[in-house]
């Protein structure tokens, strides 16, 4: 589980730094997905991650509904330090179009994914 946290968090990063993307678009839907999380408390461990300044707000909310698996924040947040780097060390290199493309696949991947579910 802890190296699965720090996966998620990883890619997370890597996939923030080169497309500035992150909570809603993978820490969520990997959380309810490989790792078995409630959705909500999916929510509120991402934001457990971007506590301050952006999720503070929604962070309490979900903690006082006990939705907030904190250990799992913290794995995921040193996940996401490491990777922010990689991704975006990744993608300052490659054309415009093809950054483009990368994200448009991964997109349309997620799409299906959420689609078609497990």
């Amino acid at each position: 589980m802890t190296i699965a946290l720090a996966l998620i968090g990883l890619a997370a990063g890597i996939l923030s730094g080169m497309f500035g993307i992150g909570g809603g678009l993978i820490i969520v839907p990997s959380l309810v997905a490989f790792l078995g999380f409630e959705t909500k408390q999916a929510i509120g461990t991402s934001l457990g991650v971007i506590i301050l300044p952006v999720g503070i707000l929604g962070l309490l909310t979900h903690y006082k509904a006990g939705n907030v698996n904190f250990q799992a924040s913290l794995l995921i947040a040193m996940g996401l330090f490491f990777g922010s780097v990689i991704g975006a060390k990744l993608v300052v290199g490659l054309p415009k179009d093809v950054v483009n493309k990368l994200f448009a696949v991964f997109l349309v991947l997620v799409a299906i994914k959420m689609f078609f579910g497990k």
